[in-house]
């Protein structure tokens, strides 16, 4: 079971603030180099790719904050915020493999699931001895 004060949850999140900012910056580059307007989306494959990626950590980015505080409140605060830390890393090669080509998203891709998957396990193993105890 976690710490009382999920200070370490909260560290984590935080850490991703900087990376999301980050990612959203290279989108305004990427429209600002190929003078692409908003709301358009759509324009020459680098920008659409740069646009992606972002797009697709952002779409993600719900389901892994549920999981890192499921898992970190029931399971293990300390693995959860680790893996936090992985997921990130995970996160940053997603981005930059597909900005340089679609097929070189899949190692950052495959590490983002492993995480996932990963936080996913931790939450049901921290929640499923509650349930005996209703």
């Amino acid at each position: 079971m976690a710490t009382e004060s999920p200070l370490l949850l909260a560290v984590s999140l935080l850490s991703h603030c900087p990376l999301s900012g980050y990612l959203a910056r290279q989108v305004g580059k990427s429209r600002i180099a190929h003078k692409i307007m908003p709301p358009i989306v759509t324009g020459p494959p680098e920008f659409e790719r740069t646009f992606r990626a972002h797009q697709n950590c952002v779409e993600f980015y719900p389901v892994f904050m549920v999981l890192l505080w499921t898992s970190g409140t029931f399971f293990s605060e300390v693995t959860a915020a680790g893996a936090g830390l992985v997921y990130m890393v995970a996160r940053q090669m997603y981005f930059n493999g597909y900005v340089k080509s679609a097929k070189k998203r899949i190692p950052g891709f495959y590490l983002n699931l492993a995480v996932v998957f990963f936080l996913s396990l931790l939450s049901f193993i921290g929640i499923l001895p509650m349930h005996t105890h209703l």
